[in-house]
């Protein structure tokens, strides 16, 4: 990934709107999705193929990394595990609740497995398992997360 790649796409974005759009002064992120090369590819595909049209993850991830969390509005580059960009996307909702909180209409959101709100707590459990204690932290039921919603808004 280079910058400059990630400058030609948010250019080719910017060049398929109205000249008074919005989105020319907004700022934006590039990141890809999850902790591996391997799920950004995975997590990147569902996003592009717009099946995958929420996201979560720990507050204490965000605490720990002093970065402020998502707020509506946010425009991502989604970028796949080598750093290129696959689409655009803008958050359209964040809340804050508990893992056992995740309802089965948030979790279908997510996109991943099979859909059901099972798969999507074994599947979070295991990624919280691994990457929380990283930052001195252990998975719990009872651990908040930041839930975002996402639409595409370039591919």
């Amino acid at each position: 990934m280079t910058e400059e790649t990630i400058k030609a796409y948010w250019q080719k974005f910017l060049s398929t709107l109205p000249a008074d759009s919005t989105y020319r002064t907004r700022p934006y992120i590039a990141e890809g999705w999850g902790d591996s090369p391997e799920m950004a590819d995975e997590l990147g595909a569902l996003i592009a193929q717009g099946t995958k049209t929420g996201t979560c993850s720990a507050l204490w991830e965000w605490e720990a990394e002093g970065d402020p969390i998502p707020e509506v509005g946010l425009v991502t580059i989604v970028l796949e595990g080598k750093g290129e960009p696959l689409c655009i996307v803008e958050t359209t909702e964040v809340s804050t609740r508990k893992y056992n909180e995740v309802d089965s209409d948030f979790a279908r959101a997510e996109g991943e497995g099979d859909l059901s709100l099972a798969y999507w707590r074994e599947a979070h459990r295991n990624f919280f398992s691994r990457v929380l204690p990283k930052i001195g932290k252990e998975f719990s039921e009872e651990m908040p997360l930041v839930c975002e919603r996402f639409r595409m808004i370039y591919k």
